[in-house]
């Protein structure tokens, strides 16, 4: 009889959150559904649902600011506690046998780790996967599919996301070049050759980082994995199926090379790559008159741009190209997917609570959020960079995570980085280079 009440009211549960829709009018004179949503909420109110992951500081005080209006609405508690060592600790309390209700993943790859072991619960059973499916792109449910000891399963929900295929410039001098925006990769060499002819630099590019350098290489190439190929390759070579020295690879690398190797295409030349800063690279666009014209990175890199600059006025930026029109508008992402380890009617209601634009409206409001869930609206946005990124990301046909971020660590955060850095400064050949990354691959 507990478990026929028990999902009775998880059904309630699942019909007013998924909707969101709060009761307006007369208190007193409350429709059926209202009231039948009191009941839901009757079921859930004062209990507590645990939550761990990477947000500190500012970010986490944006998080629970997000969740507010839930909280009240449901009178759930839910308790976010984040960790600078989150990639650390997380696995001491899962394996522990003590994991919080809800954990944060900010890269899947860490999560397909406890979904090996069985520890993650399959969504496909818990929520209202109907509604789910229908808040996101197919892309987004493929990247959430795992491996688990008894099959595939929904392994978890996204929440907050930023893009990575974004090409910046300097809007003021762009615009008074009589420059126009690629909406092609041809347009895109059109633009590089119109803007070498006029004896000028197209590209501003640096992917030294410290103990790190490399990583914005291996963007360059996850993007043009996307752009050149289709999303079963990018997927098996994140996987360790497709290897480096593989003509897939070899193509989507030739792509990015044929940028960045070719006589006057990069400020600083193919050896400047090596030794300029990530940060510092974009920097060159808005020197009077610019050194370079282009630079892509994700949305983070607005904040090295220098001091009092205007979006929308100063700064622009575009969509980079799909490569092959037959591949549609890839975007490379990043984010956060919601993975759950209790089962309760309230981690429940939580979870589907994540998989709603809802979620994450006052994150975006406050800044520094984009949602990828098809409810969202654009007008939540309150500047203009955000607004374009959400745009970029709500017309996307897929989306793939960084892929460095997915392979083991000793090939996303080890070789891949190393060894592009030994070619792009010219220390090692491509042979070398590719046969060296495959064979750091974990056995």
């Amino acid at each position: 009889m507990k478990k026929i009440i028990k999902s009775f009211v998880f059904v309630l549960l699942l019909v007013f959150v998924s909707t969101l829709v709060f009761a307006g009018g007369d208190k007193e004179q409350k429709t059926p559904a209202a009231a039948t949503a009191d009941d839901a909420y009757a079921a859930v109110r004062g209990t507590v649902v645990t939550m761990s992951g990477p947000f500190t500081d500012n970010d986490a005080i944006k998080f629970d600011q997000s969740v507010k209006s839930f909280e009240e609405m449901t009178g759930i508690d839910i308790q976010y506690e984040g960790s600078k060592e989150f990639e650390a600790s997380i696995g001491i309390s899962i394996e522990g046998g003590n994991p919080p209700d809800i954990v944060d993943f900010p890269q899947p790859g860490l999560l397909r780790n406890f979904v090996d072991k069985g520890y993650v619960i399959d969504l496909n059973k818990a929520l209202d996967m109907g509604k789910v499916k229908s808040n996101y792109i197919q892309s987004w449910l493929d990247m959430a599919t795992m491996k688990a000891p008894g099959g595939d399963i929904m392994a978890g929900v996204w929440g907050r996301v930023n893009a990575k295929s974004l090409v910046w410039y300097n809007k003021k001098a762009f615009d008074a070049a009589g420059y126009e925006v690629p909406t092609t990769w041809e347009e895109l060499v059109t633009l590089e050759k119109t803007i070498m002819s006029d004896g000028d630099t197209p590209w501003a590019v640096g992917i030294e980082s410290g103990a790190a350098t490399g990583w914005a290489m291996t963007d360059w190439v996850e993007e043009m994995m996307l752009r050149t190929g289709s999303l079963e390759d990018y997927d098996r070579w994140v996987n360790g199926e497709l290897k480096f020295d593989s003509p897939e690879v070899r193509k989507a690398l030739k792509t990015v090379t044929d940028v960045w190797f070719t006589d006057g295409m990069v400020y600083g030349g193919r050896k400047g790559i090596t030794t300029t800063s990530f940060g510092d690279a974009p920097k060159v666009m808005f020197e009077n008159p610019p050194k370079a014209w282009l630079h892509k990175q994700g949305n983070f890199i607005t904040s090295f741009f220098p001091d009092n600059l205007v979006a929308g006025e100063d700064y622009d930026f575009f969509y980079l190209p799909s490569v092959d029109p037959s591949l549609g508008r890839p975007v490379l992402v990043a984010g956060d997917i919601y993975a759950m380890f209790n089962d309760r009617p309230e981690v429940r209601m939580v979870m589907q609570y994540f998989a709603t634009g809802a979620s994450v409206e006052g994150w975006v409001k406050a800044g520094g959020a984009i949602s990828p869930h098809k409810d969202s609206q654009l007008s939540w946005y309150t500047n203009v960079v955000d607004q374009k990124v959400a745009e970029i990301i709500q017309n996307a046909t897929s989306v793939r995570f960084d892929g460095s971020d997915l392979m083991p660590g000793a090939v996303g955060a080890g070789s891949f980085w190393k060894e592009m850095t030994a070619y792009v400064s010219g220390a090692k050949n491509l042979d070398k280079t590719l046969k060296a990354i495959d064979s750091s691959w974990p056995q």
